[in-house]
């Protein structure tokens, strides 16, 4: 079970590290879920940097054996980790809550969540997955560059939240699809693309592929997401994009 057992740590550089160094010294089984109070060094997508404020948020690393699951199934999983933080966050946050292409989670047109997947890879076999994310949960000041961008449950429901107790609310929801990612991949791809941020709604992006000099911008519509993580969408020259080749123009650098 995801969240059995659960490693409570003050402070800790990242979470993601922590929780990769127990399972390379073999010290983690399948589940084994790392809460960080506070990081030092939290990570996000593409290198970026992650810190929030002490004690005021999840910051949560899970340690899965993908053991005899195809590596061709490597954004499945990413879609069962965010529809597990979805499931969570809009339980409080509601209706507005929305999956941002690849696995961010949004509220409104603001960042709530932010998750990052690692994986362990031997030859083709892929040995096990680290799940990290993090959620906003009581902060209500962020820094200048992210104040229009970020928002926390807090500031959505003026409640405050008890981040261990959270937590381990979040790993029932995260393991109830991770279940479904091992018995019905259809059923999660159908769930994904319901939520999807901006579905059927046209969005300003940024978009440059490795054989461009000079990016884009196009003004498309976002149709779904599909399997292979593939963002299909109308009004660019090309049918999908793959990750890493736009960035959304919600906001500066969103």
């Amino acid at each position: 079970m995801i969240g059995n057992p659960l490693t409570i740590l003050d402070e800790v550089e990242s979470s993601n590290n922590y929780a990769t160094g127990l399972a390379l010294q073999g010290l983690a089984k399948h589940g084994h879920a790392i809460l960080a109070r506070f990081q030092s060094k939290g990570k996000g997508q593409r290198g970026r940097s992650w810190q929030g404020a002490p004690g005021q948020n999840i910051a949560l690393s899970v340690v899965l054996d993908t053991k005899g699951i195809s590596l061709t199934r490597n954004f499945e999983l990413s879609m069962a980790i965010a529809l597990g933080v979805f499931d969570f966050f809009s339980h409080y946050g509601g209706e507005k809550t929305r999956i941002k292409w690849p696995n961010d989670i949004y509220w409104s047109d603001r960042k709530a969540v932010g998750i990052l997947i690692e994986n362990n890879i031997k030859g083709q076999n892929w040995q096990w997955a680290i799940a990290g994310m993090g959620i906003n949960m009581n902060q209500t000041s962020f820094p200048a560059e992210m104040a229009i961008k970020a928002v926390s449950l807090r500031q959505i429901t003026g409640k405050q939240y008890d981040i261990e107790s959270s937590a381990t609310e979040l790993c029932r929801f995260l393991e109830n699809r991770y279940q479904q990612f091992l018995l019905d991949a259809s059923g999660l791809i159908l769930d994904y693309n319901t939520v999807l941020f901006a579905k059927n709604q046209m969005v300003t992006i940024q978009y440059q592929s490795s054989d461009m000099e000079q990016p884009q911008i196009l003004d498309v519509i976002i149709e779904a997401v599909d399997a292979q993580g593939r963002l299909w969408i109308s009004g660019a020259p090309v049918p999908y994009f793959q990750f890493g080749e736009i960035q959304w123009l919600l906001h500066p650098d969103t």
